[in-house]
Protein backbone atom coordinates (compact mmCIF):
# COMPACT_ATOMS: atom_id res chain seq x y z
CA UNK A 1 0.00 0.00 0.00
CA UNK A 2 1.14 3.08 -0.74
CA UNK A 3 1.76 5.63 2.14
CA UNK A 4 -0.27 8.41 1.09
CA UNK A 5 -3.79 7.29 0.93
CA UNK A 6 -6.54 9.36 -0.46
CA UNK A 7 -7.49 11.08 3.18
CA UNK A 8 -3.77 12.05 3.71
CA UNK A 9 -3.90 13.95 0.05
CA UNK A 10 -6.97 15.47 1.14
CA UNK A 11 -6.24 16.62 4.14
CA UNK A 12 -2.12 17.09 4.32
CA UNK A 13 -2.14 18.71 0.83
CA UNK A 14 -3.01 21.86 0.94
CA UNK A 15 -4.32 23.22 -2.91
CA UNK A 16 -4.58 27.20 -3.86
CA UNK A 17 -6.25 29.32 -6.53
CA UNK A 18 -8.51 26.43 -7.74
CA UNK A 19 -10.47 29.51 -9.35
CA UNK A 20 -7.91 29.84 -11.97
CA UNK A 21 -6.42 25.90 -12.16
CA UNK A 22 -9.24 24.02 -10.96
CA UNK A 23 -8.82 21.48 -8.10
CA UNK A 24 -6.33 18.72 -8.06
CA UNK A 25 -7.18 15.40 -9.37
CA UNK A 26 -6.90 13.70 -6.39
CA UNK A 27 -9.67 16.50 -4.84
CA UNK A 28 -12.21 14.25 -3.18
CA UNK A 29 -14.95 16.05 -0.98
CA UNK A 30 -15.44 13.18 1.33
CA UNK A 31 -11.88 12.26 2.27
CA UNK A 32 -11.52 16.03 3.73
CA UNK A 33 -13.34 15.73 6.96
CA UNK A 34 -14.90 18.69 8.54
CA UNK A 35 -12.54 21.46 6.80
CA UNK A 36 -11.59 21.35 2.45
CA UNK A 37 -8.35 21.43 1.37
CA UNK A 38 -8.91 23.41 -1.50
CA UNK A 39 -8.91 27.18 -1.51
CA UNK A 40 -10.08 29.35 -3.89
CA UNK A 41 -7.60 31.76 -4.12
CA UNK A 42 -4.21 31.89 -1.66
CA UNK A 43 -3.80 29.62 1.11
CA UNK A 44 -3.93 31.94 4.12
CA UNK A 45 -0.25 31.35 5.97
CA UNK A 46 -2.12 30.77 9.30
CA UNK A 47 -3.95 27.86 7.74
CA UNK A 48 -0.52 26.48 6.81
CA UNK A 49 0.68 26.38 10.22
CA UNK A 50 -2.49 24.89 12.17
CA UNK A 51 -2.93 21.95 9.46
CA UNK A 52 0.34 21.18 8.60
CA UNK A 53 3.30 23.02 10.49
CA UNK A 54 1.89 22.89 13.91
CA UNK A 55 4.16 20.08 15.54
CA UNK A 56 8.06 19.98 15.59
CA UNK A 57 10.65 17.73 14.90
CA UNK A 58 12.79 16.89 17.66
CA UNK A 59 16.01 14.31 18.30
CA UNK A 60 16.63 11.92 20.61
CA UNK A 61 19.43 9.52 20.82
CA UNK A 62 19.13 5.88 19.44
CA UNK A 63 20.01 2.55 21.20
CA UNK A 64 20.05 -1.10 20.40
CA UNK A 65 19.57 -4.05 22.77
CA UNK A 66 22.39 -6.42 23.59
CA UNK A 67 22.73 -8.78 25.92
CA UNK A 68 24.29 -6.63 28.20
CA UNK A 69 21.66 -4.09 27.89
CA UNK A 70 20.95 -0.86 25.80
CA UNK A 71 23.91 0.58 24.11
CA UNK A 72 23.30 3.80 22.51
CA UNK A 73 24.33 3.68 18.89
CA UNK A 74 27.19 6.15 18.31
CA UNK A 75 27.33 9.13 15.48
CA UNK A 76 23.31 8.35 15.19
CA UNK A 77 20.00 10.17 16.13
CA UNK A 78 16.62 9.77 15.84
CA UNK A 79 14.87 13.09 14.41
CA UNK A 80 10.69 12.28 15.31
CA UNK A 81 7.72 14.03 15.64
CA UNK A 82 6.88 15.69 18.97
CA UNK A 83 3.02 15.02 18.65
CA UNK A 84 3.43 11.50 17.42
CA UNK A 85 6.69 10.35 18.10
CA UNK A 86 6.91 8.74 14.73
CA UNK A 87 10.86 8.57 13.73
CA UNK A 88 11.14 10.76 10.46
CA UNK A 89 14.50 9.73 9.62
CA UNK A 90 17.80 8.59 11.31
CA UNK A 91 20.47 11.18 10.22
CA UNK A 92 24.38 11.60 11.56
CA UNK A 93 24.41 13.60 14.72
CA UNK A 94 26.27 16.38 13.09
CA UNK A 95 22.55 16.76 11.13
CA UNK A 96 20.41 19.94 12.01
CA UNK A 97 16.65 19.59 11.42
CA UNK A 98 15.24 22.72 10.29
CA UNK A 99 11.68 23.24 11.32
CA UNK A 100 9.08 23.56 8.60
CA UNK A 101 7.31 26.52 10.20
CA UNK A 102 10.63 28.18 10.32
CA UNK A 103 12.08 27.69 7.06
CA UNK A 104 9.16 27.20 4.74
CA UNK A 105 7.33 29.63 6.30
CA UNK A 106 9.10 32.66 8.99
CA UNK A 107 12.10 32.61 6.80
CA UNK A 108 10.20 32.79 3.61
CA UNK A 109 7.12 35.60 4.93
CA UNK A 110 10.09 38.06 5.58
CA UNK A 111 11.15 38.19 2.05
CA UNK A 112 8.16 38.14 0.04
CA UNK A 113 6.91 40.49 -1.72
CA UNK A 114 3.07 41.74 -1.22
CA UNK A 115 2.10 40.17 -4.86
CA UNK A 116 3.33 36.71 -4.20
CA UNK A 117 1.34 34.20 -1.82
CA UNK A 118 1.10 30.61 -1.18
CA UNK A 119 -0.15 28.49 -3.73
CA UNK A 120 0.34 24.94 -2.43
CA UNK A 121 1.70 23.31 0.70
CA UNK A 122 2.02 19.73 1.83
CA UNK A 123 3.34 16.87 3.80
CA UNK A 124 4.75 13.20 2.02
CA UNK A 125 5.58 10.03 3.91
CA UNK A 126 4.59 10.98 7.60
CA UNK A 127 6.14 14.41 7.63
CA UNK A 128 9.28 13.73 6.45
CA UNK A 129 9.29 15.47 3.50
CA UNK A 130 7.34 19.13 3.38
CA UNK A 131 7.23 21.92 0.78
CA UNK A 132 5.57 25.66 0.23
CA UNK A 133 4.92 26.70 -2.94
CA UNK A 134 4.77 30.67 -3.29
CA UNK A 135 3.76 32.26 -6.66
CA UNK A 136 2.33 35.00 -8.91
CA UNK A 137 -1.91 35.19 -7.89
CA UNK A 138 -2.56 35.90 -11.46
CA UNK A 139 -1.64 33.86 -14.48
CA UNK A 140 0.02 34.96 -17.45
CA UNK A 141 -0.50 33.69 -20.79
CA UNK A 142 2.06 33.54 -24.15
CA UNK A 143 1.27 31.32 -27.37
CA UNK A 144 -1.81 30.38 -25.76
CA UNK A 145 -0.22 28.49 -23.04
CA UNK A 146 -1.23 29.82 -19.54
CA UNK A 147 1.15 29.27 -17.04
CA UNK A 148 2.52 31.06 -12.84
CA UNK A 149 5.89 31.48 -11.85
CA UNK A 150 6.71 30.56 -8.74
CA UNK A 151 9.11 29.58 -6.13
CA UNK A 152 9.01 26.17 -4.63
CA UNK A 153 10.70 25.82 -1.13
CA UNK A 154 10.85 22.58 0.29
CA UNK A 155 12.63 20.49 2.85
CA UNK A 156 13.00 16.92 5.06
CA UNK A 157 13.88 15.63 8.15
CA UNK A 158 15.05 12.20 6.70
CA UNK A 159 17.72 13.41 4.97
CA UNK A 160 16.65 12.61 1.34
CA UNK A 161 16.47 16.39 0.35
CA UNK A 162 18.12 19.24 1.48
CA UNK A 163 16.72 22.85 2.57
CA UNK A 164 15.87 24.20 -1.34
CA UNK A 165 14.36 27.24 -2.80
CA UNK A 166 13.88 26.62 -6.32
CA UNK A 167 12.16 28.68 -9.24
CA UNK A 168 9.49 26.95 -11.20
CA UNK A 169 6.95 27.20 -13.27
CA UNK A 170 3.27 25.83 -12.90
CA UNK A 171 1.52 25.13 -16.82
CA UNK A 172 -2.26 25.82 -16.11
CA UNK A 173 -3.66 23.87 -18.76
CA UNK A 174 -4.44 21.08 -16.34
CA UNK A 175 -3.40 20.56 -12.61
CA UNK A 176 -0.12 19.20 -14.07
CA UNK A 177 2.95 20.79 -12.12
CA UNK A 178 6.09 21.04 -13.95
CA UNK A 179 9.49 22.60 -13.95
CA UNK A 180 10.22 25.32 -16.05
CA UNK A 181 13.95 24.59 -16.20
CA UNK A 182 13.43 22.53 -19.80
CA UNK A 183 17.56 24.25 -20.72
CA UNK A 184 19.87 22.73 -18.55
CA UNK A 185 19.89 24.47 -15.47
CA UNK A 186 17.31 26.53 -13.11
CA UNK A 187 18.18 29.07 -9.99
CA UNK A 188 18.27 27.51 -6.80
CA UNK A 189 19.81 28.44 -3.41
CA UNK A 190 20.44 25.17 -1.37
CA UNK A 191 20.79 25.73 2.64
CA UNK A 192 22.64 21.96 4.61
CA UNK A 193 21.07 20.72 7.35
CA UNK A 194 24.72 21.48 9.37
CA UNK A 195 25.13 23.73 12.76
CA UNK A 196 26.74 26.70 10.16
CA UNK A 197 23.65 26.29 8.18
CA UNK A 198 21.81 29.76 7.84
CA UNK A 199 19.43 31.15 5.30
CA UNK A 200 21.69 33.92 3.30
CA UNK A 201 19.44 36.56 2.89
CA UNK A 202 20.83 38.49 0.20
CA UNK A 203 21.10 35.64 -2.06
CA UNK A 204 17.21 34.36 -1.01
CA UNK A 205 15.99 37.96 -1.53
CA UNK A 206 18.01 37.79 -4.95
CA UNK A 207 16.01 34.09 -5.77
CA UNK A 208 12.62 35.81 -5.03
CA UNK A 209 13.51 38.31 -7.44
CA UNK A 210 13.72 36.06 -9.93
CA UNK A 211 9.94 34.44 -9.55
CA UNK A 212 9.49 38.37 -11.00
CA UNK A 213 11.30 38.13 -13.73
CA UNK A 214 10.92 34.51 -14.61
CA UNK A 215 7.84 35.28 -16.97
CA UNK A 216 9.91 36.79 -19.62
CA UNK A 217 12.33 33.54 -19.51
CA UNK A 218 9.79 30.92 -19.48
CA UNK A 219 7.72 32.70 -21.98
CA UNK A 220 10.69 32.72 -24.67
CA UNK A 221 11.25 28.99 -23.62
CA UNK A 222 7.73 28.15 -24.54
CA UNK A 223 7.59 30.42 -28.05
CA UNK A 224 10.45 28.79 -28.99
CA UNK A 225 8.44 25.19 -28.56
CA UNK A 226 5.39 26.20 -29.89
CA UNK A 227 7.52 27.77 -33.48
CA UNK A 228 9.14 24.11 -33.32
CA UNK A 229 7.35 22.13 -35.94
CA UNK A 230 6.63 18.19 -35.44
CA UNK A 231 4.44 16.58 -37.61
CA UNK A 232 2.79 13.31 -36.73
CA UNK A 233 5.45 11.15 -38.44
CA UNK A 234 8.26 12.81 -36.41
CA UNK A 235 6.43 12.17 -33.54
CA UNK A 236 6.17 8.85 -34.27
CA UNK A 237 9.41 8.74 -34.82
CA UNK A 238 10.35 9.97 -31.16
CA UNK A 239 8.24 7.70 -29.66
CA UNK A 240 10.33 5.03 -30.89
CA UNK A 241 13.47 6.51 -29.35
CA UNK A 242 11.55 7.28 -26.26
CA UNK A 243 9.75 3.68 -25.58
CA UNK A 244 12.07 1.62 -27.62
CA UNK A 245 10.83 -2.09 -28.77
CA UNK A 246 13.94 -4.11 -29.43
CA UNK A 247 13.25 -7.73 -31.15
CA UNK A 248 15.64 -9.60 -28.25
CA UNK A 249 12.67 -8.44 -25.50
CA UNK A 250 10.08 -10.63 -24.36
CA UNK A 251 7.03 -10.44 -25.95
CA UNK A 252 5.70 -9.51 -22.82
CA UNK A 253 8.35 -5.87 -22.58
CA UNK A 254 7.13 -5.82 -26.82
CA UNK A 255 3.35 -5.64 -25.83
CA UNK A 256 4.02 -3.26 -22.92
CA UNK A 257 5.74 -0.85 -25.34
CA UNK A 258 3.46 -1.26 -27.93
CA UNK A 259 0.71 -0.28 -25.60
CA UNK A 260 2.81 2.74 -24.15
CA UNK A 261 3.37 4.36 -27.37
CA UNK A 262 -0.27 3.58 -28.53
CA UNK A 263 -1.38 5.52 -25.18
CA UNK A 264 1.13 8.43 -25.68
CA UNK A 265 0.08 8.51 -29.63
CA UNK A 266 -3.67 9.02 -28.91
CA UNK A 267 -3.23 11.87 -25.82
CA UNK A 268 -1.00 13.51 -28.83
CA UNK A 269 -4.32 13.30 -30.82
CA UNK A 270 -7.45 13.80 -28.12
CA UNK A 271 -5.97 14.71 -25.08
CA UNK A 272 -7.57 17.96 -24.26
CA UNK A 273 -4.68 18.58 -22.41
CA UNK A 274 -1.61 17.63 -25.29
CA UNK A 275 -3.91 18.04 -28.12
CA UNK A 276 -4.13 21.82 -28.17
CA UNK A 277 -0.80 21.79 -28.83
CA UNK A 278 -0.42 19.08 -31.58
CA UNK A 279 2.38 18.94 -34.08
CA UNK A 280 4.22 21.65 -31.77
CA UNK A 281 7.75 20.70 -29.92
CA UNK A 282 5.87 21.91 -26.38
CA UNK A 283 2.96 19.68 -27.54
CA UNK A 284 5.32 16.67 -27.41
CA UNK A 285 6.91 17.68 -24.12
CA UNK A 286 2.99 18.57 -22.47
CA UNK A 287 2.20 14.81 -23.40
CA UNK A 288 4.84 13.08 -22.12
CA UNK A 289 5.10 14.95 -19.13
CA UNK A 290 0.80 14.63 -18.86
CA UNK A 291 1.58 10.72 -19.21
CA UNK A 292 4.31 10.61 -17.16
CA UNK A 293 2.47 12.25 -14.24
CA UNK A 294 -1.12 11.00 -14.96
CA UNK A 295 -1.27 7.53 -16.23
CA UNK A 296 2.40 6.39 -16.01
CA UNK A 297 1.87 2.74 -13.71
CA UNK A 298 3.67 3.68 -10.39
CA UNK A 299 5.57 1.13 -8.91
CA UNK A 300 5.52 -0.66 -5.48
CA UNK A 301 2.35 0.44 -4.58
CA UNK A 302 3.19 4.84 -4.69
CA UNK A 303 0.61 7.25 -5.40
CA UNK A 304 0.75 9.55 -8.25
CA UNK A 305 0.42 12.47 -6.44
CA UNK A 306 3.34 11.18 -4.03
CA UNK A 307 5.43 10.19 -7.20
CA UNK A 308 4.72 13.62 -8.52
CA UNK A 309 5.47 15.71 -5.83
CA UNK A 310 8.96 13.83 -5.06
CA UNK A 311 10.16 13.68 -8.36
CA UNK A 312 9.17 17.70 -8.55
CA UNK A 313 11.03 17.94 -5.38
CA UNK A 314 14.16 16.10 -6.26
CA UNK A 315 14.78 17.33 -10.09
CA UNK A 316 13.40 13.81 -11.84
CA UNK A 317 10.75 15.74 -13.54
CA UNK A 318 12.79 18.79 -14.47
CA UNK A 319 15.82 16.08 -15.73
CA UNK A 320 12.87 14.40 -18.10
CA UNK A 321 11.33 17.49 -19.06
CA UNK A 322 15.09 18.40 -20.58
CA UNK A 323 15.60 14.81 -22.14
CA UNK A 324 12.43 14.73 -23.88
CA UNK A 325 13.47 17.66 -25.72
CA UNK A 326 16.88 16.52 -26.46
CA UNK A 327 15.39 13.50 -27.79
CA UNK A 328 12.34 15.46 -29.78
CA UNK A 329 15.47 17.42 -31.59
CA UNK A 330 17.59 14.50 -32.07
CA UNK A 331 14.96 12.91 -34.76
CA UNK A 332 13.56 16.53 -35.81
Amino acid sequence: MSSETKQHLNTQVLVGFTDQRGTAWHYKKDEQGDEPNHYTQAIPVEDVLRRLFAWHAIELPMFVHTSQGEVEVPNRKAIVRDDTFNVLGVPSKTYLPHQYDEWLLTKVGNLIDDDLSIGSAGLLKGGAVAWVQIEMPENMKVAGVEFRPHLLATTSFNGEIATLYKRCSTIVVCDNTRNSALRETSDELRVKHTSQSMLRLNDARQALNIVHQLGDDFAAEIEQLMAMNVSDRVFDRFLNVLVPSDSENSKQLQTRADSTRSTLRSMWQTDIRCAPFRNTGFGVVQTVNTWRQHVKPTRMGRSMMERTMMDTLTGITEVADREVVEMLVGVS
